[in-house]
């Protein structure tokens, strides 16, 4: 019989200092934290006026009517078909959000005319133009209730400087002086439309994906993560960053709050387009809620035990032991594992390490009586662990690099421990650490929107925390990720992302 409490998360996160529950300060430090740099502006830009450019071209304009001397008409249906945003900037707004400027652009349209002059009737369309087109738009950024991200309010300012219209049909020029005319009003009502339509776009439209970003989800079955903003997010001329709790929690124990006593990740470099910093508390907040959650355990037994390793422990201290009751001898052995306080990591420059203690417990099964424990043992192991990103997903590579057995009861017993050492190693190294990287691999999500994704990352090591600089990919567009953000909301912890654009 094997088995093994843990899930494929559990080793991805590594460690945990000393934790006790109580209320939050404050003046919390982040565990995770998020910057977004003008560099991933600049990409977002683009795929924001696709997206204003859609919001706009589906503007509704209401019928118009109306009279001038003899002259009586109806506009209908009218329908924007072109908009040229070609000088459109987007950029932050220091200690507000972001603003999407657009100066001295155009939108073509279309519509229906019905004009009625003395006995005559005339229908026919007209084609428009709108020119020195200015839309300024500022959305204000702000934590919410939550802790999500969210847009409070957009300030919206926009304006057509002239607008041309030109009849078609055979009253055409007999019409043109009524261009002036039907423009000035049609050029009102746009400039009355366009920003409700960004309002709610923005407030409606994009807040709903924001909130494909997680703040409080489950990772697996046995603990979930808090990604809550603890404060509003601190917008310079240069980037957006956002203050994330970054704490994993017991699923059994949702409420209980843990202290973050780890240094306060800092992000000092603007040169790519995204930074991902991760602390100490991070990691360790796992990994003591999957200690809390008591799946740190291990047995080794029957086919599942290695033939070398049951031999040298017959051969070696055990055997001896064995040996003074005969009903023992032939009996099948066991090893027992079982984690004895919360694995701890240190991040440096020169790199990450997990120290984790267990208790090794050797057991001998005679048939058809209970089990006889021939030692208990602690074991220390120390492993370096290499973070990268996948997409959304933050995974972990460990390497076993020091291993210690050492015997609980007494120091002669410790002594004749040692022939297992080199063994157990070994047997750490070949069975249970690839087990833990092939977990590890598939990664915890990172608090980025659905259809957003790290590229070319570089992961830099510091003094208690970890800093990941990358690109951002989109693999969907914006009107794609918002279109799809309520099934995003739907678990896609799982799902790949296709290849379509990278800026």
């Amino acid at each position: 019989m094997f088995w093994i409490r843990m899930t494929p998360r559990v080793l991805s996160l590594f460690c945990i200092v000393p934790l006790v529950s109580s209320i939050m300060a404050a003046a919390e430090p982040a565990g995770c934290k998020i910057r977004i740099t003008d560099k991933g502006l600049e990409m977002l830009k683009y795929e924001t006026q696709k997206f204003v450019e859609e919001e706009l071209s589906n503007i509704s304009m209401p019928e118009m009517k109306g009279k001038e001397g003899r002259f009586q008409y109806t506009i209908t249906d009218v329908k924007i078909t072109e908009l040229n945003l070609t000088h459109a900037d987007l950029q932050f707004i220091p200690e507000a959000g972001l603003l999407f400027d657009v100066q001295n652009s155009s939108i073509s349209l279309t519509f229906n005319r019905r004009i009625l002059y003395w006995f005559f009737y005339d229908t026919g369309n007209i084609n428009a133009s709108a020119e020195g087109v200015n839309i300024n738009t500022a959305l204000h950024l702000i934590r919410d209730d939550e802790g999500r991200l969210k847009i409070s309010n957009v300030t919206c300012d926009a304006k057509i400087t002239k607008m041309k219209a030109k009849f078609s049909g055979t009253l055409g020029r007999v019409y043109d002086f009524l261009a002036k005319f039907l423009t000035t009003g049609m050029r009102f009502l746009l400039n009355q439309q366009i920003c409700p339509a960004l309002n709610h776009a923005a407030l409606v439209h994009v807040n709903s994906m924001l909130e494909t970003i997680p703040v409080r989800t489950e990772v697996d079955d046995y603990i979930g993560i808090d990604y809550s903003l603890i404060d509003d997010p601190v917008v310079t001329s240069q980037s957006l960053d956002m203050h994330f709790r970054g704490m994993f929690f017991d699923l059994s124990h949702q409420n209980a709050t843990l202290v973050n006593y780890a240094v306060d990740p800092v992000i000092r470099e603007y040169d790519r387009m995204v930074y991902l910093a991760l602390s100490e508390f991070f990691f360790d907040s796992g990994m003591y809620s999957y200690y809390t959650a008591g799946i740190f355990q291990m047995h080794i037994v029957n086919e599942k035990m290695p033939k070398d390793l049951e031999m040298l422990l017959r051969t070696t201290y055990f055997g001896a032991i064995m040996m003074l009751n005969p009903a023992l001898v032939d009996a099948p052995l066991s090893l027992q594992f079982a984690v004895n306080s919360p694995p701890k990591t240190s991040i440096k420059t020169s790199g990450a390490t997990v120290v984790m203690t267990a208790i090794v417990k050797v057991m001998v099964l005679p048939p058809g009586q209970p089990p006889v424990q021939l030692s208990s043992m602690t074991m220390e192991a120390k492993f370096n662990a290499k973070f990268s990103m996948r997409g959304k997903r933050l995974a972990v590579h460990a390497d076993l690099r020091r291993f210690k057995i050492y015997s609980n009861q007494s120091a002669l017993e410790s002594l004749a421990l040692i022939p297992l050492q080199a063994p157990l190693k070994t047997m750490l190294q070949m069975s249970v650490v690839p087990l833990i990287n092939n977990w590890t691999k598939r990664g915890v999500r990172i608090p980025l929107a659905d259809g957003m994704d790290f590229i070319e990352e570089v992961v830099e090591y510091h003094n208690g925390f970890i800093v990941i600089g990358a690109n951002l990919h989109f693999s969907k567009g914006l009107r794609e990720m918002i279109a799809g953000s309520a099934d995003a909301k739907v678990d896609t912890s799982n799902s790949t992302t296709a290849d379509t654009h990278t800026v």
